[in-house]
């Protein structure tokens, strides 16, 4: 069985007279622009709280950065006396060491 062209007039939408549900389409059009004004306003509110909160983590990160800076020069500076200390130790330690063996070099003789 061929297929003929489509009947258009069984699908047209149905012609209403009472005027009661013509102003009812109309309010259901005022309705959509003003949930379409409210989303507007919804999405500014969201966009300018997301904005604030990016903004605050940039702030939160740069902070970070500079203590990150600040603690990494601290450590820095902690090994220099570290190890500033451990080569007084060891020249100290050499210098007992050189004086016990000439404590002992002397009293063996």
């Amino acid at each position: 069985m061929a297929l003929g062209p489509f009947e258009f007039a069984k699908y047209k939408r149905p012609h209403f007279e009472d005027r009661n549900l013509t102003s009812d389409s109309a309010a259901m059009r005022d309705v959509a622009e003003m949930r379409t004004e409210d989303l507007g306003d919804l999405l500014g509110r969201v966009s300018e709280s997301s904005t604030t909160q990016i903004d605050n983590l940039v702030g939160d990160f740069g902070r970070l950065r500079e203590k990150m800076r600040v603690d990494g020069e601290r450590i820095q500076r902690d090994i220099e006396e570290y190890r500033a200390l451990s080569e007084q130790v060891m020249r100290l330690t050499k210098t007992v060491s050189e004086s016990v063996e000439k404590v002992r070099a002397s009293v063996d003789r």
